[in-house]
């Protein structure tokens, strides 16, 4: 592509990485199903390729595409999105080090920091991510590497500023990592607002069809981006050929997918904020959310993530995920088709006797693009 030119998202998320094959023509990228590569002389790679742990031109073609749409320089492509944050922390920090982590995060990571990298000896302090003075004050001054963000967060939907915060760390010589994987990189992008590091769990939005498991990093500084690729070399848990072309696939339709899941999402919650049984709404697109104003400054859109509580506790919380239909109840999000669980009981139960530990009452939708009546009527009979 023109590099001259700065293309539009759209145009980004279709075309960049995506050059038609050389040999064919073909306008879809090839999955490359070969372990190994043919080398010209002993130690003469032909156009770099060695061995697919450490490239696959599938995944190079996934990890271009990924620091186009992030308005990054370099993208990396993970098995999951656990695995990126996991080679990402091992490339920042050594034992000893310290971490600000979000207080309310998906329970995976929270697992991920407090019973496998703890172990390992790095240091996690919660914080609240909606005040950054709190944030400020749980640095620890030459231990702290990563500010950790979650924004908007989940499953409480609490949203962080990220220009703010990412000074904040760069005062204490640390880095910014957001997650991006509740907006996707359509409707917020980090890196423009002084984040150093972005992480998604590809399976979600950029994948977009509940078909794949896959992870991100993406970076603009050269020097961050080689410890990098060298800690996803050495470590290995890269996405495979075959999961790297559907997240590609996916990516295609990720501008147009994103603005019907926010559609449907803001009929939704217009519905939820009359039901009698509802007792908070929490979604950043509503003007009395805590962080609507910041939302509506560094996000194009509010997404398609809406979590209410309900004025019957847990056991309704419970009654209401068990009676949907169209709504299917399961753990994951950002799929085309639409999503109910119990955060408590599902996504965040290993957050469960920590600072973490979420409401019982609270339910999470991931909001699809099915036809919005089709919605409204499930959630109404769910709920009667």
């Amino acid at each position: 592509m023109n590099t001259e030119h700065r293309y539009g998202f759209e145009t980004l998320a279709i075309h960049a990485g995506n050059e038609p094959d050389p040999t064919t023509g073909s306008v879809v990228p090839p999955i490359y199903a070969t372990s190994t590569y043919k080398q010209d002389g002993v130690g003469g790679l032909r156009n770099g390729y060695e061995y697919s742990r450490s490239a696959n031109p599938t995944r190079t073609a996934l990890e271009e595409c990924l620091a186009a749409i992030e308005a990054g320089n370099r993208g990396f492509a993970f098995a999951s999105g656990l695995a990126a944050e996991d080679t990402l922390i091992r490339s920042l920090c050594v034992p000893g080090d310290h971490v600000v982590f979000p207080d309310d995060a998906y329970g995976g990571t929270f697992r991920l920091f407090a019973r496998v990298l703890g172990t390992w000896g790095v240091e996690m302090t919660p914080a609240a991510v909606t005040h950054p003075e709190a944030i400020r004050a749980a640095i620890q001054p030459g231990r702290t590497k990563v500010v950790w963000l979650e924004t908007p967060t989940n499953p409480l939907l609490n949203v962080a500023d990220i220009a703010i915060v990412a000074q904040i760390a760069h005062d204490a010589g640390a880095l910014l990592v957001v997650d991006n994987t509740f907006a996707s990189p359509y409707l917020q992008q980090p890196l423009e607002l002084g984040a150093d590091v972005v992480v998604h769990s590809t399976t979600k939005y950029m994948g977009g069809h509940s078909d794949v498991v896959g992870g991100a990093l993406i970076v603009r500084d050269a020097e961050l981006a080689e410890k990098i690729a060298f800690h996803q070399n050495a470590i290995g848990a890269v996405a495979g050929p075959f999961d790297s072309w559907l997240v590609l696939r996916g990516i295609k339709t990720l501008g147009v997918r994103m603005d019907r899941h926010s559609d449907n999402a803001e009929k939704v919650v217009e519905f939820l904020q009359r039901h009698k049984s509802v007792s908070q709404v929490l979604y950043p697109g509503v003007d009395g959310h805590p962080g609507h104003e910041t939302a509506a400054k560094q996000m194009k859109r509010f997404g398609g993530i809406v979590s209410f509580r309900v004025a019957g506790g847990e056991a309704q919380a419970l009654d209401i995920c068990n009676k949907a239909e169209v709504f299917t109840l399961g753990e994951s999000l950002g799929g085309v088709e639409s999503l109910i669980e119990h955060p408590g009981k599902m996504t965040h139960a290993s957050v469960a006797g920590t600072p973490l530990e979420v409401p019982a009452d609270l339910i999470r939708l991931s909001v699809g693009i099915e036809t919005i009546d089709d919605l409204l009527l499930d959630l109404d009979r769910a709920m009667a």
